[in-house]
C-alpha cells in the first residue's frame, strides 16, 4: 500500500491535537504526582518489566490508554504504538511501516518519576512514511512543552523557536567534541560481560572525557556529561542547543520518535551511534528510526571556514573515532 500523503493544513491540524493531546496526558502525569506528593493515594506497588532497572507503574498504562483512545477517537484510520501495548502484545517485531502511526511514550523517565526527579515526560510522535512528522514532548514538572512540525519549525513553549541562539545560531566547536556538552545514558544492559554493551558505553564515556591526548590519542575534553533519564529529552535539549552531542544505544522507537521530529525541524543532525571501520572516508547514513543506534547534533550555523552542516559532519567523525560499537538487536531478529 503506498504511504499516505498529508497537506501542510493535515499536518497543521494534526499537530494542533498532538500539542493538546500532550499538555492533557502530562497533567495526568502531574494529577498522580500531586497525589504521592499529599499521600491522598494508595501506597504505589511496582512491577518490574523485563530486569530492575525498566520499573513500571499503574501511571505508564493509564496514560498510555488515555492516549490511544483520543487518538483512535479522532483518527480511527492511523496505526498506534505504545510502549505498553508493545510490551504486552505476543508481536516483537518492528511494526512501524510506511502507514501513518503515532508512536507513543506515555511517560519516558519512569525510573525519574517513582524517584520524584523531574526529568519525565510524554512523548508523542506521529510518523509519516518511516520518517517523524510531528513531535510533542512535555515535561509536566518544569511545565516545557517541545513541539515541531514538518515545515513548521521547532518550539519550546510554542513561543521561542529552536535552538534558543539563533542570531546567528553558534557553528560546532572548531575543535569539537572539545567545548561539547556531550549526552548520553546507561541504558538498560548492565550486563557485566567482558567487552558487553556496559562496558563498551563507559569505555566511550571516558574517551570523551579524557584530556586531549589522553586516551592514546581519543580523548575528547568535552565541557561536561550529561544522563537526564529520559532519551527523549536528551534529545528535546540537543534541539533546543543546550546539548551539543547526544549518543546512544538500545533505545526504542518510542523514545525517539518525537524529539527526532523535534531536531530535524530545529536543524539538527542524527545518524548512527556505531563508528564505521574508516571514520574520515565514510558516508554518514540517514537516521534509521527502528536502529536502536543513534547519535544527534544539535543545530549549528556556519562560520568563516565551513557550513553548519559541514561542522556537524566533522563533530560526527570525531565522535566515531572515540566511541565504541554498540550491539542491540530487535526481540525475534
Amino acid at each position: 500500500m503506498p504511504a499516505r500523503k498529508f497537506t501542510q493544513d493535515e499536518l497543521d491540524q494534526i499537530y494542533a491535537f498532538a500539542v493538546d493531546l500532550g499538555r492533557k496526558a502530562g497533567d495526568l502525569l502531574m494529577e498522580r504526582v500531586e497525589q504521592r506528593i499529599d499521600g491522598s493515594d494508595a501506597p504505589q506497588t511496582f512491577e518490574e518489566k523485563e530486569n530492575a532497572v525498566d520499573i513500571v507503574t499503574q501511571t505508564d498504562e493509564d496514560v498510555e490508554v488515555f492516549i490511544r483512545d483520543a487518538i483512535h477517537t479522532k483518527y480511527p484510520t492511523h496505526k498506534f504504538l505504545g510502549e505498553e501495548t508493545y510490551a504486552k502484545g505476543e508481536s516483537r517485531e518492528y511494526l512501524i511501516d510506511a502507514q501513518p502511526t503515532w508512536c507513543i511514550d506515555p511517560l519516558d523517565g519512569t525510573v525519574n518519576y517513582t524517584h520524584l526527579f523531574p526529568m519525565y515526560c510524554v512523548s508523542i510522535g506521529f510518523v509519516v512514511d518511516n520518517l517523524p512528522a510531528i513531535g510533542v514532548i512535555y515535561a509536566p514538572f518544569q511545565n516545557q512543552l517541545f513541539s515541531a512540525c514538518s515545515g513548521r519549525g521547532a518550539w519550546l513553549n510554542e513561543k521561542r523557536r529552536l535552538p534558543l541562539i539563533r542570531n546567528p545560531i553558534p557553528p560546532m566547536p572548531a575543535n569539537a567534541p572539545s567545548r561539547c556538552i556531550f549526552s548520553c545514558e546507561w541504558g538498560k544492559d548492565r550486563r557485566d560481560i567482558p567487552d558487553g554493551n556496559m562496558h563498551r558505553k563507559i569505555e566511550s564515556f571516558v574517551n570523551m572525557a579524557a584530556e586531549i591526548g589522553g586516551r592514546e590519542g581519543k580523548g575528547g575534553m568535552v565541557h561536561g556529561i550529561r544522563s537526564l533519564g529520559s532519551a527523549t529529552l536528551d534529545l528535546a535539549y540537543t534541539a533546543m542547543g543546550s546539548f551539543d552531542i547526544w549518543w546512544e544505544g538500545g533505545c526504542w522507537e518510542w523514545d525517539v520518535a518525537a524529539g527526532i521530529a523535534i531536531l530535524l525541524e530545529a536543524g539538527g543532525l542524527i545518524t548512527s551511534a556505531n563508528p564505521p571501520d574508516d571514520p574520515d572516508t565514510a558516508s554518514i547514513p540517514d537516521m534509521k528510526l527502528g536502529s536502536r543506534l543513534y547519535l544527534a547534533i544539535r543545530p549549528a550555523g556556519s562560520s568563516a571556514t565551513e557550513s553548519g552542516r559541514e561542522s556537524q559532519e566533522r563533530t560526527v567523525r570525531e565522535v566515531w573515532r572515540r566511541v565504541r560499537q554498540l550491539s542491540y538487536s530487535r526481540p525475534g531478529a
